[in-house]
């Protein structure tokens, strides 16, 4: 999935939907930064979490 994720593409973390709606600000690597509606800026490693894409917007 992490050579899918393009910044500006929106997405949610499968464990987390508390957290809503997040904008991938980039991805280098396994390394995802992304702004969650909730949660703020978080690093995310794509080797351990699958993040969601979301079509809905």
């Amino acid at each position: 999935m992490r050579n899918l994720l393009e910044p500006g593409m929106l997405v949610r973390h499968p464990h987390c939907p508390d957290w809503g709606l997040g904008q991938v600000q980039s991805a280098v690597g396994a390394k995802v930064t992304v702004n969650f509606e909730h949660a703020g800026k978080v690093v995310i490693d794509s080797d351990q979490v699958t993040l969601t894409r979301d079509f809905s917007t």
